[in-house]
């Protein structure tokens, strides 16, 4: 190993804890549903406001995210972002110690700021991982690890919460999640220290020439005539991501619910087969990578969208036949076999959405990226709709917006992913 890497590894194998902490603690907001449908007896469509106020963070916090990472640079950026973090899980650990009356209201708070941290933390650790490995193929690889581990952390935040919970989930609370909780608290503050007491290289942060160029234009009063928002392409694509995220999120949320209400099945073995769907986007993006030099982002999501279709369909009318999952010896609806292999098909579709919106965007590709962040909000919206229509229709009914979206998705890929506004100068 070089010196310049060997100087790098306690920061590297950070970025890789915080990737890990970005799938943990959304998903873990997605899976904490079960208890807050069971504990405060609310409809379906409230078990989905953790994920909503985690997501609708995105929002408001998207485009001003990067504008932090520019003026101020990876340290600064990091060291917010696990601070937030680390208040955010706090204030949903409070929450299972609060009166009764309250603790629904103190997760929902906490959720909705771990979720700016999260942005936050979507923003830096994909650059901050290129910029330590040295960029070209070593910082590549170190991006790749890092979405492993981050795949790793959305498996093992269902599982664990079914595994807090037990068997028995009329008597299941918010304090039971105490322990990953206080898990995740003590990684952000690890992280913290690290972060402080390391060097780390700020290659893109704006310089001061650049900061005084900045100020002279904004009092002259110069604005680019254009903007990402002037490509129909990356508009259609921005519209893809947003529902892309709520199919990713809504596909295992309402899964969970289901089954954890299920006479047959029930919290604990939901939470593992929801972790199988988590896994299943592992190797799908293994797949992915594998694939992606010799398959164009086009086909890929014409054919990815297209099987997700055909998946959801035989979960919303497969017979209730019972069947045991190989591996993890857990019996369950064949339905939800059907769930967990949507996991292949929504592995690859952030990466090859993300392509085809940003082709051709030349200078315009950083501020879009920011409004690729703000519409990541859509992994709360929709499953807090999708729960809404369970309300009314039923748990496996509810998928029709799912697969509503996909449609979109597959009609993105096959027409809309055209650049029709070439004639945009964007050097």
């Amino acid at each position: 190993m070089s010196a310049k890497n060997s100087k790098n590894l306690l920061p590297i194998v950070v970025m890789f804890l915080l990737f890990f902490m970005i799938a943990f603690v959304t998903n873990f907001a997605g899976s904490m549903g079960v208890i807050l449908k069971n504990q405060f007896n609310v409809p379906n469509a409230l078990t989905q406001l953790g994920t909503l106020a985690n997501f609708i963070a995105y929002a408001c916090m998207g485009i001003p995210a990067g504008i932090i990472l520019r003026r101020k640079g990876y340290k600064f950026t990091s060291l917010l972002a696990v601070t937030v973090g680390f208040v955010g899980v706090g204030i949903q650990f409070l929450a299972g110690a609060v009166p009764a009356d309250s603790a629904f209201a103190v997760y929902v708070a906490g959720a909705f700021v771990a979720g700016f941290s999260m942005c936050l933390l979507n923003i830096v650790v994909n650059p901050m991982l290129n910029t330590l490995g040295g960029g070209g193929n070593r910082g590549n690889q170190l991006i790749q690890t890092g979405g492993t581990l981050n795949s790793l952390g959305g498996t093992i935040a269902p599982i664990l919460l079914g595994y807090l919970i037990g068997g028995s989930i009329e008597t299941a609370t918010v304090g039971d999640a105490a322990p990953a909780m206080i898990t995740a608290m003590a990684i952000f503050a690890l992280a913290f220290v690290v972060i402080i007491l390391t060097a780390i290289p700020e290659p893109h942060m704006e310089t001061a020439e650049e900061k005084t160029a900045r100020l002279a234009a904004k009092v002259e009063g110069k604005k680019d005539q254009y903007s990402p928002l002037s490509f129909r392409h990356f508009v259609f694509g921005a519209i893809a991501i947003f529902f892309y995220v709520g199919v990713e999120v809504g596909i295992p949320n309402m899964a969970n619910l289901y089954m954890s209400s299920h006479p047959l099945v029930g919290p604990a073995i939901a939470g593992t087969v929801v972790g199988l769907y988590w896994l299943m986007m592992l190797f799908g993006r293994f797949i992915g990578a594998s694939i992606g030099g010799k398959v164009s982002s086009k086909n890929m999501m014409i054919a990815v969208s297209s099987v997700a279709i055909a998946f959801l369909l035989c979960l919303m009318y497969m017979p209730e036949i019972m069947v045991t999952i190989p591996l993890v010896e857990v019996t369950v609806p064949l339905s939800m076999l059907f769930m967990v292999l949507c996991g292949l098909c929504t592995s690859v579709m952030w990466g090859a959405i993300f392509n085809l919106a940003a082709e051709g965007l030349g200078k315009y590709t950083a501020m879009a990226s920011g409004i690729f962040m703000a519409l990541v909000c859509g992994g709360g919206i929709m499953p807090f709709f999708q729960g809404l229509i369970a309300d009314y229709v039923g748990y496996l009914n509810s998928y029709w917006l799912v697969i509503a979206a996909l449609i979109y998705i597959l009609w993105y890929a096959l027409v809309g992913s055209k650049n029709v506004n070439k004639d945009i100068s964007v050097e």
